[in-house]
Parts: C-alpha cells; structure tokens; sequence
C-alpha cells in the first residue's frame, strides 16, 4: 500500500514537514475508499490501527527530538487531513499524539526522553483520560485508586476511553494513591494482567474511534509506569503541565475542522457528479449557500490556526515557560472549540440538503458524538470572564 517514511535524520525539517503530510494525504485517500462502509460496520479501529503503523504515522507523530518526531503544527496538519477522510481515525491520530507528550507534561526530562525514544522504535499507538484538576475531585471518591506495594502500586477501578480502547499500546490515565493522597499520572498496557477491555457499541457517531470503558483489577504499576503527580487545583500546576488539556482539546479541533473540510469536499463532488437536488449552473442560491458554508469553515479555520500557533510557541519554549502564558493559550483554544462547534455542526447539517446520497449524514452524526461533551455556552462563559476579570482559573477549570 505504501511504504515508512525513511529515516527523517538525513532531510532537513522541512523535508521532513512535506514527505510526513505527503504520507497523510496518502493514508487519508486509502481510508475515504472505505469510509462508508467502515462507519457502517463500526468495529473497534484495528486494521485503522495497522494502517496507521504502516504508513509510520504513530511513530512520527510523537514530540519531536533529535531526528524524531513532530511539531505540533505539523502534528495538527496531520490530523486535520486525516481527520478529513475518517474522522474517527483523525479522533485516535489526534488523542495518541497529544497523549504521546505525556512524559514532557508530566515527567523529567530524562524519562520523557527514554519513553519517546521506544514509542518510536515500537510504534506506540496511545490513548488515555487523564483529568484536569477540578474543585469537586473528591465528591464522589476517585474511579481509579493506587495501592502502595513493595514495588510500585496497584491499580483498580474503572475509566472510560474515547478511543482506541482495544487497539492502543499504552493508556494513560490519572490515579490516586490511596496511602497518600496523591494524583498519579501512570501508564497501562492493555494486555496487561487484570485488565478488561469494553468496547462501546451503537455509538450515534465517531463509531470506529474505538471508544470503551477499562476495568483494573489489581493491575500491576511498576516504578517506570508512574509518568509523575497531577497536581490537585490550578494554582499548584506547573506552566508546561497546564497545556496538556488545552493541548487535547485543541488537537480535536483540528479533527472538527477535518469533518467540515471532508462534508464540504464530499458534497461538492455529490454535486459536481449530478447527484444534487439543484443543478450548480442553474441556480445561484446553490452559490450562496456553498459559499456561505465554505466562509463559516475557513472562520473557524483563521482561529484554530491562531491558537494553534500560540500553543506550538507555549510547547516548544518547555520547562521556561512563564506562569502567565498557559491561562492566555487556554483562552484562545477555548474560543477556537467554541467556533469550530459550531461551524462543524452548521456545516454538516446544511450539507446534507445540498446533496443526496448514503453516508453523507455520517459528518454530522461524527460532528454532534465530538462535540456533545463540549458545550459552547460553557466555554464561552470562561472566555467572557478571561477577558473581564483577568481570571486564569476559570478558563482552565471549565476544560472538562
């Protein structure tokens, strides 16, 4: 089908930029020839999985370093075109690489480092859930407990997943110690012993991102699994650890985007094709319409592309980074998921009276399943008293 990209220490960076985006754009054809029937089937993401590794993407989309890796805003371009031919696969490209940074959010810098160095020679594709602080963490009690041992912990409980649940090498999530109260940040194979995989079925949308639940059953957490602490509030956070949910929640604006820029390409095709309920060269309200759904999406593209930019100065500045920078990238990828919802929303809806034909509807149902956890009242409430009160805390604390 294809071949790995070759070895990226020989090409200058933007060698490496053009033959990786050359190598999406060919992953993203091979997997909108099947598109349709895949979300139809709605199997966990398995030979998705093997199609990625294949094309060498879990591996070059991890944090760059030395001849490794990508930048996140070649990162994001990756994911936005894939996103574009399968958005569910543009779901585990986008949550494995933003889960990939784990051990620069939450690590030294040697064990970041190491960790990196064998996603790359193994192919790791991750995914996890890890969770932001929040003022109620404790109402309920934690999910997902650590127990002391001689030798690590022990891990119990149960989280859900949004992707790639049964198909991922590494899952990460976030645990509290029970000895000390401590959030930990921890790493899990799948395979492992003691724990159970539950794939979610008759999702509305989003049907082969491989969503599901995982049960821990006195899973074994070596030392070398344990990433670092998730701090309990905002205020105790480091800057460069503040990033990581904004980081999630941006990285799935890209794959928003991927859906508005794939139900306007489909339609227009649809409609090029004579299988439209008007005939483009005979009426200019056809016109209108297309044009007006083509401006909505590249609004919402200017910006994503801003807040994209502010946060691949945020990472690349690293441990330096200044207390203030995070609340200010936050505030933008919120307006950014705030305006992409909707025009990913308004975008796929509207498309589907352009244009008739089986799968079409799917870019909606896959719009609605991605931004159905993420209500556009709330993030622009948070964005409202950013910018009023100067408050950095809001806008942080309402990234659930």
């Amino acid at each position: 089908m294809r071949t790995t990209p070759s070895p990226a220490g020989h090409r200058s960076a933007d060698e490496q930029r053009h033959a990786l985006l050359r190598t999406a754009r060919d992953v993203a054809d091979d997997l909108a020839a099947d598109a349709i029937a895949r979300d139809q089937a709605g199997k966990p993401p398995t030979d998705e999985a093997a199609r990625l590794r294949e094309a060498g993407l879990p591996a070059a989309l991890t944090p760059p370093g030395p001849g490794r890796g990508a930048d996140w805003r070649t990162g994001c371009a990756v994911i936005r075109e894939i996103a574009a031919a399968d958005s569910s696969v543009g779901d585990v490209l986008a949550r494995h690489y933003v889960h990939a940074w784990s051990g620069r959010f939450y690590a030294n810098d040697q064990h970041a480092t190491a960790l990196e160095e064998e996603s790359v020679r193994e192919q790791w594709l991750w995914t996890g859930a890890v969770r932001p602080p929040a003022p109620n963490d404790d109402a309920e009690g934690p999910d997902l407990t650590l127990r002391p041992r001689s030798t690590g912990y022990l891990l119990n409980g149960r989280r859900s997943v949004d992707t790639a649940v049964a198909a991922a090498d590494q899952i990460v999530v976030d645990a509290v110690c029970a000895a000390t109260g401590d959030v930990l940040v921890v790493r899990i194979p799948p395979g492992a012993r003691g724990v159970t995989i539950e794939p979610a079925h008759g999702r509305l949308g989003q049907r082969v991102a491989g969503a599901g639940e995982v049960a821990l059953d006195r899973v074994t957490i070596t030392p070398g699994q344990v990433l670092g602490r998730r701090p309990h509030d905002e205020e105790s956070t480091a800057p460069f650890t503040a990033l990581a949910e904004p980081a999630l929640r941006l990285a799935l604006c890209h794959v928003g985007l991927g859906i508005a820029e794939g139900a306007l390409t489909e339609a227009r095709d649809l409609i090029r094709g004579g299988r439209a309920h008007r005939l483009p060269g005979e009426d200019p309200d056809l016109f209108l319409t297309y044009g007006e759904l083509a401006s909505a999406a590249q609004t919402a593209t200017a910006v994503v592309d801003r807040a994209t930019e502010a946060m691949a100065q945020a990472l690349a500045t690293g441990a330096q980074l200044d207390a203030e920078v995070p609340a200010g990238v936050a505030a933008l990828v919120a307006t950014a998921e705030a305006v992409t919802s909707k025009a990913t929303l308004h975008v796929t809806a509207r498309v589907l009276e352009l244009a008739d034909a089986p799968g079409l509807d799917r870019f909606w149902r896959n719009a609605r399943v991605l931004t159905a956890h993420r209500p556009v009242a709330h993030r622009l409430r948070s964005i409202g008293e950013h910018y009023l009160n100067g408050s950095h805390r809001a806008v942080a604390a309402t990234f659930r």
